[in-house]
């Protein structure tokens, strides 16, 4: 918005020249950054104030940790206060005609509509299962498959035109399409290894990156501070491969397909990062807030799909890690949970509760000891993913 007003002042008079530093992406990200931050920190005691007095509190289970007990009642829902900040920084500082940071915003609102009514159900129905996990994993494909779609063509032709062209001939060809070879499965620490995939095989990676990442970062959001700080990380590392593959120069001296239009991801990462540490300024222990399933899903499903646009999946997964962990820690856990019970008539655990940061807990370590460890991990693995842009 504020680059098209630069740009119109620009054309009115030759006065207005220092409009052009709105031109350059690494100040509209910085101030995007900066925007979210001010926004965050201004707005949380206001958005805090009114969920106290809807009386938006935490339901908490009554087979988890006892010593969360306590946290019972703090406000949750918190995530709007992350998504507005997003949304206003971003929709400020990006190019408007972007359509990459278009579809990112969309899949995260979407994604944070489910996490609203998910959250609304246990804060005024009192249900601490919130909405039911069937009717929860159709809304979230339904969003992962329509993004995966439009991310398939998009991605393979640069031209918002062309990319319903493609669609088409797509459908009248019997499904059976060639794709360039940036929409292939790249591999981390080779250069310019690339598996094709096909569109069929490109819509269900994008499905499992969107709706996997969605639900991991909110299995991870259990403790104080524990999941914001590494979606802050995660995506400020996808942010630098966001600028890199939106670049024909580093692009190609670092063997990356170049993405046009991807770089504009990059004032999207910064507002998250900017809005993740305003809200880590309330969410941090002992928290005055919880981000709530409208902000965990919301931020997982803009990762995945911020991955899947710069082609970064396994890198995604790299730099994730925890958020991995905590998802098979679950699926783990269930499993041979249901597995011994069929087999032995009483069923056993592998952990001695999930998600892993709870196991932990369990194992003795202080909740503020858990929430710090995972972040070192995070800068770590966030540190290998980065530096998969020499090491090829």
């Amino acid at each position: 918005m504020l680059l098209s007003l630069a740009q119109w002042l620009q054309s009115l008079s030759p006065e207005f020249g220092f409009f052009r530093v709105f031109q350059y992406l690494t100040f509209r990200a910085v101030m995007a950054a900066l925007t979210a931050v001010l926004i965050g920190l201004l707005a949380g005691p206001y958005v805090i104030r009114r969920l106290t007095e809807l009386k938006i509190g935490q339901p908490v289970r009554g087979y988890g940790i006892a010593e969360h007990l306590a946290k019972s009642g703090t406000p949750t829902m918190g995530g709007v206060l992350i998504l507005l900040s997003i949304t206003v920084s971003t929709l400020l500082w990006f190019d408007l005609s972007n359509r990459f940071v278009w579809i990112v915003l969309l899949v995260m609102l979407g994604y944070g509509a489910i996490g609203w009514a998910d959250d609304w159900r246990k804060v005024v129905n009192k249900d601490p299962e919130g909405m039911r996990s069937r009717e929860k994993y159709f809304w979230q494909s339904l969003i992962g498959v329509v993004a995966a779609l439009y991310l398939v063509f998009s991605i393979a032709e640069s031209n918002n035109l062309r990319v319903l062209e493609l669609f088409f001939q797509w459908v009248a060809s019997g499904f059976d399409i060639n794709l360039p070879p940036k929409a292939g499965l790249l591999l981390p620490f080779f250069k310019e290894v690339s598996y094709p995939l096909g569109v069929f095989g490109f819509v269900i990676l994008t499905y499992l990156v969107i709706v996997g990442s969605s639900n991991a970062v909110n299995l991870t959001d259990g403790l104080d501070g524990l999941a914001i700080m590494p979606v802050v990380m995660v995506g400020s590392a996808l942010g630098v491969f966001a600028y890199v593959t939106g670049s024909a120069v580093y692009s190609r001296y670092l063997f990356f397909p170049y993405i046009p239009g991807s770089g504009e991801l990059l004032i999207f990462t910064a507002a998250l990062a900017g809005a993740g540490l305003a809200f880590l300024w309330y969410n941090a222990h002992p928290a005055q807030v919880f981000m709530g399933d409208v902000g965990a899903l919301a931020l997982g499903g803009a990762l995945g799909t911020i991955a899947v646009i710069v082609r970064q999946e396994i890198v995604l997964a790299i730099m994730g890690g925890v958020f991995v962990a905590e998802a098979l820690s679950v699926m783990l856990q269930v499993s041979y949970f249901k597995y011994t019970r069929r087999r032995y008539g009483q069923g056993q655990r592998l952990f001695k509760m999930a998600p892993l940061h709870h196991h932990f807990e369990k194992e003795g370590w202080k909740e503020t000891q858990v929430v710090i460890r995972f972040w070192i991990i995070t800068m770590m693995l966030c540190l290998v993913g980065l530096s998969t842009l020499k090491l090829r």
